[in-house]
């Protein structure tokens, strides 16, 4: 079995708040998933191969805030017609905020300023949104605990698709009143604009 090394630990030591982490995740490349090979590689490949994709840099993120205290979430922000997104919640001070990796100009970190899980998510809803404009964040999950899994997850050498599976079983809460969805409004031609900036390219 693989194991992060001294050195790499260390460094995850350094990270001691949620900002740092952030910061971290910020600087790895997104995994591309060249070939259409689809991955979902573990924490220590994430690590050494220098690349990530949403959510295996949310499973990262949520192993190093492990390290200093933090349960290791996951949560599932589910959408109709559009790509789906995991944040990693953390607590502080009674309050939530969240790690994200994400490609985007939005869809990013959270500052643990939100009374509860609900009021976090909905802190995504207006960034959310297609190249039409169709605002799609429909409903979110219960959060996931990796600790759930096999001791040694975070060094596992094959893909984690067991954490994906589960992501999309556990329990899901609706975030919309049904008879408000046809009332969405568009987002504006500025706010797509806006929307189309990236941070890495393919």
């Amino acid at each position: 079995m693989l194991y992060f090394t001294k050195q790499e630990l260390s460094f995850f030591k350094k990270l001691n708040t949620p900002a740092k982490v952030q910061g971290y995740l910020n600087s790895i490349p997104i995994n591309f998933e060249k070939d259409g090979v689809d991955t979902l590689k573990s924490p220590i490949f994430v690590v050494r191969q220098n690349s990530a994709h949403c959510l295996e840099g949310a499973m990262l993120g949520a192993y190093i805030l492990s390290l200093h205290g933090h349960k290791p979430l996951l949560l599932h922000l589910e959408t109709d017609k559009d790509f789906d997104h995991v944040i990693v919640p953390f607590k502080e001070n009674n309050y939530w905020g969240a790690l994200s990796k994400t490609n985007h100009a939005v869809l990013r970190y959270r500052e643990p300023i939100y009374k509860n899980l609900r009021e976090l998510v909905m802190s995504y809803f207006h960034e959310y949104f297609t190249d039409d404009g169709k605002k799609t964040l429909r409903r979110y999950s219960h959060p996931l605990n990796l600790n759930s899994f096999e001791d040694g997850w975070e060094c596992a050498e094959g893909d984690l698709w067991g954490v994906d599976n589960a992501l999309d079983e556990i329990r899901h809460y609706d975030l919309i009143p049904k008879t408000y969805l046809e009332k969405l409004s568009l987002a504006t031609p500025v706010e797509c604009e806006a929307g189309k900036i990236i941070e890495w390219k393919p």
